[in-house]
């Protein structure tokens, strides 16, 4: 029991600090650590179906999770979950993931298509997938060392119209066959 005039102005300190610290908004490390059960720790992902978040650009996370939110780029998951984040928190995680080096991945890909792949991406691509692949011009996601099958998935999206193709992109894009685009994402999951 308190029984002093400094007990009682100790203990109405400690509960104003402690209110204070619960009051405190969470910090980007803090949000971004939700994104790791799919994304990985720090961004780099374990899961061949999931993106890197490790050295996007803020522009291309906050883009994406604000396109999520809305509604106007479909998902089986991450709609639900960008609802749950203000527009601040969705850009204080992509602050915080664009601050990360880029997740090399180890895959098993086919060095033909590689080669194929490395001669289509300067003159096709490299206007906004930026020193190949590893930077995104704005709000253009960075391809470097994403994982394949998370690549295909998203240009099989693209060209089948589950997914809005950027005008730039669908310039280049809509000319190349099948087997250069294929040869395209080899190329791009190849690089370091």
């Amino acid at each position: 029991m308190i029984k002093t005039r400094k007990g009682w102005a100790l203990a109405a300190g400690i509960l104003a600090v402690s209110t204070t610290a619960l009051a405190a908004p969470p910090s980007a490390e803090m949000l971004s650590n939700a994104c790791a059960g799919c994304h990985g720790t720090n961004g780099g992902s374990a899961g061949l179906t999931m993106p890197s978040l490790a050295g996007q650009s803020k522009e291309a996370i906050v883009d994406a999770m604000k396109k999520y939110k809305s509604g106007e780029r479909k998902s089986t998951i991450m709609g639900r979950l960008a609802k749950g984040y203000s527009d601040a928190q969705i850009v204080a995680m992509g602050e915080f993931f664009s601050k990360k080096k880029i997740h090399a991945t180890n895959q098993t890909l086919d060095p033909v298509k590689v080669a194929k792949g490395a001669s289509l991406q300067e003159a096709n691509c490299s206007r906004c997938h930026l020193e190949e692949g590893r930077e995104g011009k704005d709000d253009t996601p960075a391809m470097a060392s994403q994982w394949l099958p998370y690549l295909q998935i998203q240009m099989n999206q693209y060209l089948t119209d589950q997914r809005k193709m950027p005008e730039k992109m669908a310039e280049k894009v809509k000319p190349l066959s099948k087997a250069d685009l294929d040869a395209l994402l080899h190329y791009y999951a190849s690089v370091k």
